[in-house]
């Protein structure tokens, strides 16, 4: 089962603009269906992270998902995907993508699924 992070993401207005949304995009290249789990930690002092969401879907073969979480007043969090199919692989295309509260891309949270970093082994359903 792949999994990947973003990693921490810095998430304030001092080194540019803030993300108020994170977009997920899953694009299932594989011949069946794909399970998805994403987690997402947010902190609003980047002291304490606290999971903010948790949410699973199935992404028929083929198919795309787009899923919209808000984090907004957070000034770090991380996504966490991973994707689970009945094939060998190769399963599904994963990005990360933060807007701002008027929709703008914010360039420094992008993450392009290369960018995502490999996280073996990791448990998402808690």
């Amino acid at each position: 089962m792949p999994a990947y992070s973003t990693g921490v993401v810095t998430n304030t207005r001092d080194i540019g603009t803030a993300a108020a949304t994170i977009v997920l995009n899953v694009s299932n290249i594989d011949p069946t269906a794909t399970s998805v789990t994403v987690k997402i930690v947010a902190s609003v002092d980047s002291d304490f992270f606290y999971t903010a969401y948790v949410s699973g879907f199935v992404v028929p073969a083929g198919g795309y998902e787009v899923m919209t979480f808000n984090i907004a007043g957070n000034v770090a969090y991380e996504v966490q995907v991973s994707t689970l199919s009945s094939s060998q692989g190769p399963f599904a295309l994963v990005s990360v993508y933060g807007l701002d509260e008027f929709g703008n891309l914010v360039a420094n949270q992008r993450f392009a699924p290369e960018e995502l970093s490999s996280i073996p082994g990791i448990d998402l359903g808690a």
